[in-house]
C-alpha cells in the first residue's frame, strides 16, 4: 500500500517570497540599478556553486565562515569538493582573473543575489539570504574608498532611511597587522582565564577575531587589548586621513571604532560598517572594505580593490520601517467580458493596449460580472473595461474608472468606441 504523502515545506532559514513581498523586492532591485548605474558600475553574474578551495583561501580557513557555515557537498561525478556561495567577493574576484578583466582598465562591477551560510536562522539572519554586492577593481588610493561610502550614503537618503550610522577603521598592511599580531597574542597570553573556548582556539590562528568576541566576560579584555590602530605607519594613516579628509567634503559623519576587523581575513587599510539600531541584535545593515592582496592570493597579477555588501533582507526590513509598503497594482487595465465572442475580442483588444506599454490582465474563464468585477477590483488596476452584450453588437465597450480619488474629474463610467478604446486609453493610464 501507498504510504501518504507528507506535505513538503521549505527548508528552516530559506524563506518563500510571494508575489505581494516580492513587488517590494523587485521595486528596490530596481532602484538599487539605478543607483549604482550613476556611479557607473555594471552587472557581473557569477555562479552560485564554486570549487570550496576558493573560499577556504579567499576567506580564511579560520573564519566562522569557513569553519562552521558553509554549505560544502563532494561533486559525485569527480569527487571535487564544491560550496555554494557564502558571499560574492572570491568569487567576482575569480571570475576577474578568470577572464582578465583588468587587462587594459580598471572594473566597477556589482552583482545581486542569493548567498548560503549555515546559520541559526534568527531575524535578519538565514541560511539563504541575499545581497547586493559592489566592487571597484584595480585601483587605488583613498578617494575610491571614500566614494563607496558616500554613494551608500545617497542610497540611504533615496530609501529615505535616516537611522543608520557609519564606523570605519584601518586594518593597516600584513606588517603592520604582523607587529600587532605579535603584541596581541601576548596580551591575549596573559588574559588566557577569561577566554572563552573559541577565544582559546583563535589565540593564536587568528587573534584579531577574538577581539570581535560578544561575550560580556571578554569585553574588558577586549578593551584593553593592544590597538592595530596604534601599529600603523605613516603611510597606513595618511590613507586612512585621505578618506575622512573626503568624507568631511561631502558631509558624511563616521566615528573611528578601533575594534572593528570585519569578518572575513582578506580586507586590509580601510574597512567600514553602517549601523543601525532598528534591527535588533542584527545591526549591520552595510559592510565592507579594502582587499589590496585577495587578487594576487587567488591567482592573479597583484591588483588593489575595495568593496561592500548589503544584506537585502535587512535592507527591506529597514527601509519598511521609514517608507511603508504600499501593495502595487497588478495591472493597468482589467477586462471584464460576457460571452464567447466577448473573450475572444478581449484577448485581441489586451494585445493591442500591451502594444502601447498598458498592462493588462483579460479575465480568464468565464463567470459573473460580479465575480470579475470583485477580481478586477482585487488587481489594483485603475480602470476596467467591459466588453459584453448589445454593446459590443454596437461598436462600443463601457469603461469604468475603478480608482476615483485617481480620476476625480472622470465619469465613473463611460462607453468608447471600439476604435478609438485604445487611445482612449493609453490617455488615462
Amino acid at each position: 500500500m501507498t504510504q501518504p504523502f507528507s506535505k513538503l515545506t521549505a527548508i528552516r532559514g530559506m524563506n518563500d517570497s510571494l508575489p505581494g513581498a516580492s513587488a517590494r523586492w523587485e521595486q528596490l532591485e530596481a532602484l538599487v540599478r539605478d543607483w549604482l548605474k550613476a556611479y557607473g558600475y555594471r552587472n557581473m553574474r557569477t555562479p552560485v556553486l564554486e570549487h570550496t578551495r576558493l573560499f577556504t583561501r579567499g576567506i580564511g580557513e579560520v573564519t566562522d565562515i569557513v569553519e562552521k557555515e558553509m554549505y560544502s557537498f563532494t561533486d559525485s561525478l569527480n569527487g571535487e569538493s564544491l560550496t555554494m556561495r557564502p558571499e560574492f567577493t572570491a568569487g567576482m574576484v575569480r571570475a576577474a582573473i578568470e577572464h582578465n578583466l583588468l587587462y587594459d582598465r580598471a572594473q566597477r562591477v556589482y552583482n545581486m543575489g542569493p548567498v548560503f551560510r549555515h546559520e541559526r536562522p534568527q531575524r535578519g539572519r538565514y541560511r539563504q539570504f541575499h545581497q547586493i554586492d559592489v566592487e571597484a577593481l584595480g585601483m587605488t588610493g583613498p578617494d575610491i574608498d571614500a566614494e563607496m561610502i558616500i554613494m551608500v550614503a545617497r542610497l540611504w537618503k533615496l530609501l529615505g532611511i535616516t537611522d543608520v550610522r557609519l564606523e570605519i577603521n584601518s586594518l593597516g598592511q600584513a606588517h603592520e597587522r604582523a607587529a600587532h599580531r605579535e603584541a596581541l597574542i601576548a596580551h591575549l597570553e596573559k588574559h588566557k582565564d577569561v577566554l572563552d573556548e573559541d577565544g582559546l582556539r583563535r589565540m593564536y590562528s587568528n587573534p584579531l577575531r577574538v577581539l570581535d568576541t560578544k561575550n560580556p566576560a571578554m569585553q574588558a579584555m577586549a578593551d584593553s587589548a593592544p590597538k592595530l590602530f596604534d601599529f600603523l605607519g605613516d603611510e597606513s594613516r595618511t590613507h586612512y586621513e585621505g578618506v575622512c579628509a573626503r568624507l568631511d567634503d561631502a558631509g558624511v559623519a563616521y566615528t573611528l571604532n578601533t575594534r572593528m576587523v570585519r569578518g572575513l581575513d582578506y580586507y586590509n587599510l580601510t574597512v567600514f560598517e553602517w549601523i543601525t539600531d532598528k534591527l535588533g541584535a542584527q545591526a549591520t545593515v552595510c559592510g565592507g572594505g579594502r582587499y589590496d592582496g585577495l587578487i594576487e592570493l587567488l591567482g592573479g597579477k597583484p591588483a588593489p580593490a575595495v568593496g561592500f555588501a548589503i544584506g537585502m533582507e535587512r535592507l527591506i526590513d529597514l527601509w519598511g520601517q521609514f517608507q511603508p509598503e504600499q501593495t502595487p497594482a497588478e495591472c493597468d487595465v482589467y477586462i471584464v467580458h460576457q460571452g464567447d465572442e466577448a473573450q475572444r475580442r478581449a484577448a485581441v483588444l489586451a494585445e493591442n493596449l500591451r502594444d502601447t506599454g498598458i498592462s493588462v490582465i483579460v479575465h480568464a474563464g468565464a463567470a459573473s460580472f460580479k465575480s470579475q468585477f470583485k477580481r478586477a477590483d482585487a488587481s489594483q488596476a485603475a480602470i476596467a473595461v467591459i466588453l459584453a452584450g448589445d454593446e459590443l453588437l454596437a461598436g462600443v465597450a463601457s469603461v469604468k474608472m475603478l480608482r476615483q480619488s485617481d480620476q476625480a474629474n472622470e465619469s465613473m463610467q463611460q462607453q468608447v468606441p471600439l476604435n478609438d478604446l485604445v487611445a482612449f486609453l493609453k490617455d488615462k493610464v
